[in-house]
């Protein structure tokens, strides 16, 4: 019924209705602001060298950027320096119980670490501009045409300058679009500047059909792959292990409260999308480095760890194994559940209370992790598969999708609680609790 209203229901209220042109305007400004390219850059040989860097970390960046990188735009660095920074502080409250104790402060400990993360976000952005200056300045487009027409100092503090501020606008855009738009901000940038680059693959895969060389059975095959794909990673996003959880009955002055029974939701895909990311970087770098350092051995390894050799197809799952179970540890503590379940009185049927319970979560956690760390890998190794083995033109998979699928359900669900949410606000304007006052 929910559903089925939905698109009445959002022309009937007018601060949802607000809230949905907010989105659309915050978007409209982010995709002109891509556009807008950095001064003293040969747009033309950055753009052919950029199509020979598609399995490098410059591809890698260029594509959660909407293909900001590619132009140099103001926002070339894209979102990506203030999701580092907020896995880096993620990342040391575990070193530093400083950090965690500031986290459990509540609404003033993360506005804290939000500050810290805005800070580092911008030492990031610095650093990451004059790489990309010093690095710009060295190279060449394919025709020899030098990529900076005035090197120098003056160059280098202008990129600096003007790519953390544009990083620094997104951020900031992002935040205001969490307040007052829908879903989150930040994940909505990303997932704007990856769908942005849908329509061109779609293009590309119908000019392949229009010169001959793709056929209209492979067509059709590629497009119930991907509905299948999409409809299997929805699928996988939504599922749970729902853990039973009974509140044993206890008195709490004159009253018994407990009683209750619930259930513990532990997702299948507990680590997002981190794992691939991660992955992606770490075997990417070999190839960043061999564009910026011309030697031999340097080459050689590149040239075997680039995407469809078998070597980095198997390191990639490796490594995605291993941060999904390294992310899932740093989210998520058994041991805490385990003391806050016995604290409140709550225990698993079968299961005693305390160490036995954080083993049985640990245990339980550990399996579901291994699943939801396969699933990962076959969705991100899926496309190079077909495209490298196969030559068919499957560009929907990889961690793209886990973040558009992702981002689109949250958003779904949050436009959702706010119809809800106005459901119930008219049932008590319009019944008994509004002629009671």
């Amino acid at each position: 019924m929910l559903r089925t209203s939905g698109v009445e229901s959002l022309a009937n209220i007018p601060e949802l209705r607000r809230r949905v042109f907010f989105l659309l305007a915050a978007l409209a400004i982010y995709r002109i602001a891509v556009h807008i390219p950095t001064p003293g850059i040969n747009a033309e040989a950055l753009v052919a060298l950029f199509s020979r860097a598609g399995g490098t970390i410059l591809g890698f960046v260029d594509m959660f950027s909407g293909g900001a990188l590619r132009r140099l735009s103001v926002c070339a660095l894209g979102i990506m320096p203030y999701i580092s920074a907020s896995i880096i502080l993620q990342l040391l409250t575990v070193v530093y119980p400083s950090l965690k104790e500031m986290q459990r402060e509540g609404p003033e400990g993360r506005r804290k670490i939000a500050y810290y993360t805005r800070y580092l976000t911008v030492l990031i952005c610095l650093v990451q501009g004059f790489g990309i200056a010093v690095g710009l300045e060295k190279m060449t487009g394919p025709n020899g045409d030098p990529i900076v027409m005035f090197p120098g100092w003056g160059f280098r503090l202008l990129t600096m300058i003007t790519l953390t501020t544009g990083s620094v606008f997104l951020m900031w855009l992002g935040e205001q679009i969490t307040e007052h738009g829908i879903g989150n901000g930040i994940s909505i940038l990303i997932f704007a500047g990856i769908v942005a680059r849908l329509p061109s693959a779609i293009i590309n895969t119908f000019r392949f059909v229009k010169t001959g060389e793709l056929s209209g059975a492979i067509l059709f095959f590629v497009l119930l792959l991907v509905v299948g794909v999409l409809a299997f990673t929805c699928f996988m996003e939504m599922a749970q292990r729902r853990i039973p959880i009974h509140y044993a009955r206890r008195m709490v002055g004159r009253q018994v409260v407990g009683g209750q029974s619930t259930y513990l939701p532990l997702k299948v895909n507990t680590a997002g999308v981190i794992p691939p990311i991660f992955a992606s970087s770490v075997l990417m770098f070999p190839a960043t480095v061999a564009t910026f350092v011309p030697l031999g051995f340097i080459q050689s390894l590149s040239s075997h760890l680039r995407p469809g050799q078998i070597l980095y197809e198997i390191l990639y799952v490796i490594l995605i194994i291993f941060f999904c179970y390294f992310y899932t540890a740093i989210i998520f503590n058994p041991q805490e559940v385990a003391d806050n379940l016995k604290k409140w009185g709550g225990f698993i049927p079968g299961i005693r209370p305390g160490r036995a319970t954080e083993e049985f979560l640990d245990r339980v956690l550990n399996r579901i992790t291994l699943i939801g760390a396969l699933y990962i890998s076959a969705i991100c190794v899926l496309p190079t598969f077909l495209i490298v083995k196969f030559n068919v033109p499957f560009y929907f998979g990889g961690t793209a999708l886990l973040i558009v699928v992702g981002v689109a359900m949250d958003t779904m669900a949050q436009l959702e609680a706010h119809l809800l949410t106005r459901r119930y606000d008219s049932l008590v304007r319009e019944g008994r609790l509004r002629r009671r006052r």
